[in-house]
């Protein structure tokens, strides 16, 4: 549907709604009409809410070909022993 390389690893998912409605040229009314959320979840979503139903979030990502899982971590970037030590608590 678009170009993903404009979208760089770590984007929000808050600036990647945001961007992604404001290509199709859709308000926010009609992004949640579409995606069959309420206005409130929507404007919830693009405002960077930490907790959100992950259902819903995914209704509003299939409206981009995209949806929320499970993603490898690149665990060598704690290779000075940082991460170690994060697992032990």
């Amino acid at each position: 549907m678009g170009n993903t390389e404009s979208y760089p690893k770590g984007c929000s998912l808050a600036a990647f709604v945001k961007t992604k409605r404001r290509e199709q040229g859709w308000t926010q009314v009609q992004l949640a009409d579409y995606a069959g959320v309420g206005l409130r979840f929507v404007r919830e979503l693009e405002q960077g809410k930490p907790s959100l139903r992950l259902d819903k979030v995914n209704q509003v990502l299939d409206l981009f070909s995209a949806c929320m899982g499970p993603v490898p971590i690149d665990r060598s970037i704690y290779a000075d022993g940082a991460y170690a030590e994060r697992e032990k608590g």
